[in-house]
């Protein structure tokens, strides 16, 4: 029988005094290894928790830090009902304020993306400078404190180029333990010193935890992902182990050691990190050969760009793997970096962002195009947007109920799904 939806506040600002016992009991019910309840991923009222709970309580990724290259740029980014503007100011610094002027709360900037010399608002021309303090407000009287009317801040954290926000009060504290552990493995490839060669946005028609679900696991890859797997080992998959792939394994876990032996030589770290879902701020990390050429994720698995992100001694360094909860993944190669940003803009529908950055002095149409940059991940993209838009179908039905995770494939989706329910448990904990 199909799920009966659950009441909640339809506001993410007035979460606290609304009864939730429904989800409550969606969230205690859960069972270990198996999809979530219809629910999570039809329900606007649980939509709502989500952003109120979820994102915006969590440091979420956002955005590159080679997005703002220069003093004045800015780029402004939607977060549910909030809109949030980042900028690099004089000192070269970048800062987060929410985009509400401190007048009558207009918005100050509307483009996605620019560059500023002061921020102004257009509704009744109060400026602010680019660290957020009001500095001009006409017709305001003698006795007003321009000082006690500047942008609100946002919590952000640049760690090696890749920003992260908080819309919490108080965000969570371990970042700092991520950051650090994170640091040795990304600052080789130099992400602060590269441009974006490209950026595109997707809107797939399905819950934002489809889309994360469907990224924490590769049992779909194979005759789904042609040009992905082009540049993937095919047991890297996972494999439930058995005599018709011992050999295929051992072949990889080899290829994986020697790999590995010969990047931490270079000063790369290479062993994974999983704190999925034993951290507030839960993340993961690895790097892992790719195949044939073993250069980068393209179509000839060689580099998209001749120029390298730094003096490495080799191209083939295989792939850095990033991933954090709740809605990002990152992929590091020796010639380009490529980001993905999760943002959910309602029950059944996602911003997916991917943003491709190459070594800033790289020269498009002499270097790299464009075109084999982005080939895999565009394709890729698309696909996996077919697929969680028919779950999506799929979990409507009356038929749906929660299904079983493999144990050797799925590993990764039950430690999103862990860290979802618990974070949504915490966070429901505090509300009245």
């Amino acid at each position: 029988m199909p799920t009966q939806p659950i009441t909640l506040q339809p506001n993410p600002n007035a979460a606290a005094g609304t009864s939730t016992a429904a989800l409550r009991e969606l969230l205690e019910r859960r069972r270990a290894g198996y999809s979530l309840e219809a629910p999570f991923y039809l329900s606007d009222e649980i939509f709502q928790a989500d952003m109120a709970l979820i994102f915006g309580r969590h440091w979420i990724f956002v955005a590159v830090a080679p997005q703002v290259p220069e003093a004045g740029d800015y780029i402004t980014v939607d977060v549910g009902h909030d809109s949030i503007l980042i900028v690099r100011d004089d000192d070269m610094q970048v800062q987060a304020f929410h985009n509400v002027c401190r007048h009558r709360g207009s918005r100050l900037c509307e483009a996605h993306q620019g560059s500023l010399g002061n921020i102004v608002c257009p509704y009744h021309q109060w400026t602010y400078d680019l660290t957020g303090q009001l500095i001009h407000a006409d017709h305001m009287g003698e006795s007003f404190d321009r000082r006690s009317h500047g942008l609100k801040p946002v919590h952000l954290r640049n760690l090696e180029g890749l920003l992260f926000i908080c819309l919490a009060d108080e965000p969570p504290q371990d970042f700092d333990q991520l950051a650090e552990r994170m640091r040795p493995y990304m600052a080789p490839h130099r992400l602060n010193e590269c441009k974006v060669a490209a950026q595109v946005d997707l809107i797939e028609q399905s819950n934002w935890k489809l889309t994360m679900e469907n990224n924490r696991e590769c049992y779909h890859c194979v005759g789904n992902h042609p040009e992905l797997t082009i540049s993937l080992f095919e047991h890297g998959f996972g494999y439930q182990p058995g005599p018709q792939n011992a050999e295929g394994l051992a072949r990889f876990e080899g290829i994986v050691r020697e790999s590995h032996a010969r990047w931490e030589a270079m000063g790369l770290p290479s062993a994974e990190i999983e704190t999925l879902d034993s951290m507030v701020s839960g993340f993961r990390t690895q790097r892992l050969p790719l195949d044939r050429a073993g250069q980068s994720q393209t179509m000839s698995t060689e580099v998209a760009c001749k120029k390298l992100l730094a003096d490495f001694p080799d191209k083939a360094l295989g792939g850095l793997s990033f991933w954090t909860q709740p809605n990002s993944w990152h992929h590091f190669m020796s010639d380009h970096v490529v980001s993905f940003s999760v943002i959910p803009v309602g029950p059944g529908r996602t911003l997916v962002r991917t943003t491709w950055c190459v070594h800033r002095d790289a020269v498009e149409g002499v270097d790299y195009t464009v075109e084999n940059l982005t080939r895999v991940w565009n394709a890729t993209n698309d696909q996996d947007r077919r697929l969680v838009e028919e779950s999506q179908i799929g979990v409507a039905s009356r038929a749906y109920e929660p299904g079983p995770y493999s144990p050797y494939t799925e590993g990764l989706v039950e430690k999103f799904c862990a860290w979802y329910v618990d974070r949504l448990r915490a966070g429901v904990s505090t509300l009245r």
